[in-house]
């Protein structure tokens, strides 16, 4: 398996909007991403296709054939009319963002259109991106605090590009975490935020919970990685569940982003006994970098 990582070269960020809560704040921290990153920035509205509506099974009993070509006729008209007012909106809201990126950011971004499932439209356009930047809740979840959008979790697995999600109005860090369990994906996180201009120069805090003796030398090792990179990690130890420390330990230092890897479990597993990774994006304050 490959990973892209958040290397000094190559790709954008794109950031994936709609009409939620969410999206001015994943158009301003995109633009961070981009100016700390050096690169480009594209923003991108997925129009989803709506189910195709279908006369009733009992129609021709019920209606002459005329009746049926009639209504049938209303009903693509009806479609086409939708279609073409999800155009309309979708623009209107590219450049609405645009706009306020150029206003507040000065970054001119470049607007993507899509017609389909979102994330199909990720998966279309990775090849070009470095980072996705997505809200936690889309339009269709806004009224659901405390839940995920319902393509976050499919989007963060289907891509193998670093996901950061945004979970309020934000546009800057200045301090941020990094969850260390020992495990590979963690010892991957770490030589990707020391690999990375995304952070470089930031307070960091290099976060274990629970104390695991066989992990000191990958624990000791990760901190050497931040080290030469420049970064001055404060390690800190917790106890408790993985989630819920995590989450305290960020709200309680003020910092503004946390770093960990993405579904360390297989979905069964996830399905079963629910996943750290979830209930962080659940639960946490601030924008969380997904790295596989």
């Amino acid at each position: 398996m490959t990973t892209t990582p958040l290397t000094p070269t190559g790709g954008r960020v794109l950031a994936a909007i709609d009409a939620s809560t969410h999206a001015r704040g994943v158009a301003d921290l995109a633009a961070w991403a981009a100016q700390r990153l050096g690169v480009g920035l594209d923003v991108m509205h997925a129009i989803e296709r709506d189910s195709t509506v279908a006369p009733p099974a009992d129609l021709s009993g019920s209606l002459s054939l005329g009746s049926q070509e009639t209504l049938l006729a209303e009903l693509a008209a009806h479609d086409t009319q939708r279609g073409q007012l999800a155009q309309r909106h979708g623009r209107a809201l590219l450049d609405q963002v645009r706009a306020h990126l150029r206003e507040t950011a000065g970054i001119e971004a470049e607007a993507r259109l899509r017609q389909g499932a979102l994330v199909d439209a990720l998966t279309d356009v990775e090849p070009d991106v470095r980072l996705f930047v997505l809200g936690r809740r889309g339009a269709d979840d806004d009224g659901a605090p405390g839940h995920l959008g319902r393509n976050l979790e499919r989007a963060i697995r289907a891509v193998r590009r670093p996901v950061l999600v945004v979970t309020r109005p934000q546009t800057t860090v200045a301090a941020f975490a990094v969850a260390f369990d020992g495990s590979a994906t963690a010892q991957r996180c770490v030589d990707l935020v020391a690999a990375s201009p995304l952070l470089r120069g930031l307070r960091c805090h290099l976060v274990t919970v629970g104390h695991d003796d066989r992990h000191a030398a990958v624990h000791a090792a990760a901190v050497a990685t931040l080290e030469a990179a420049g970064f001055a990690p404060q390690v800190i130890a917790l106890a408790g569940a993985p989630d819920a420390a995590l989450v305290t330990h960020v709200t309680a230092e003020h910092l503004d982003l946390l770093v960990m890897g993405a579904y360390g479990h297989s979905r069964i597993r996830h399905l079963l006994v629910g996943s750290t990774t979830t209930q962080v994006l659940r639960t946490t304050r601030v924008p969380v970098v997904l790295l596989r």
